[in-house]
């Protein structure tokens, strides 16, 4: 049996860019649903399983920003954000929302053909890796809902960039990762990333979990080469 296409739906209040997206990437087999406000996406998201969201940042009424937030709270679908402008705003704030790719329009679709497939190898990879819960120091980690809660089921509350370190951390348990690797994991790098970054989001991760930085049980640190997941997983 050949895998099913995957399902990209367009937000788009733009008729024209709307249809001509809608065709070109439908071109290539992939199943397209489209629509031009937010409310009309969140009926078709309930009715089908999706892939990838591809919308206009601008949209009346909720807008693309509000669409991610939302997206993301709840699941790991790819997201591409469409703009008209040029500032770097709209593009850090999406970014750090959660979406995966900011494209600024007029946007080549070739480009934009390039993007989507890259992001649905991603998003499809993601998926069959993080079909699984880990326990550990009373600790339940959802890696699929992106749901972390403690010993009397307290939600503990991630940023992306957490949530994306403590996922490599708990698929390589007992491995020595160094930062540059840790840097990797890091979906929406900027340029002043660096190995400093790290060490911050560790810190983090250790307030989060109550590990002792002096004696910690679960984010143990390698001296000379990076960090280590010593938790007992469950």
């Amino acid at each position: 049996m050949s895998p099913r296409p995957a399902h990209i739906v367009i937000i788009e209040d733009e008729p024209v860019t709307r249809s001509t997206l809608a065709s070109y990437l439908g071109s290539f087999g992939y199943r397209i649903s489209e629509c031009d406000t937010a409310e009309k996406a969140e009926k078709i998201l309930a009715q089908n399983t999706a892939d990838l969201v591809i919308a206009d940042i601008n949209l009346q009424g909720k807008d693309g920003l509000e669409i991610t937030r939302e997206l993301r709270a709840r699941s790991e679908i790819g997201i591409i954000l469409l703009s008209g402008r040029t500032d770097d705003v709209d593009r850090i704030v999406g970014l750090e929302l959660g979406a995966d790719d900011y494209v600024c329009k007029p946007f080549n679709r070739r480009e934009l053909l390039a993007r989507v497939k890259n992001l649905l190898r991603r998003t499809t990879a993601m998926r069959a890796m993080t079909r699984r819960v880990f326990e550990f120091n009373g600790f339940r980690f959802d890696v699929a809902s992106r749901q972390v809660t403690d010993a009397a089921g307290r939600s503990i509350v991630l940023t992306r960039a957490e949530y994306e370190l403590l996922r490599v951390f708990v698929t390589n348990p007992g491995a020595v990762m160094d930062r540059d690797r840790l840097i990797m994991a890091i979906t929406h790098r900027q340029d002043g990333t660096n190995t400093r970054t790290i060490d911050v989001l560790v810190q983090r991760l250790r307030v989060k979990f109550g590990d002792d930085p002096k004696a910690p049980r679960i984010f143990t640190t390698s001296h000379g080469e990076g960090y280590v997941f010593t938790a007992q997983l469950g």
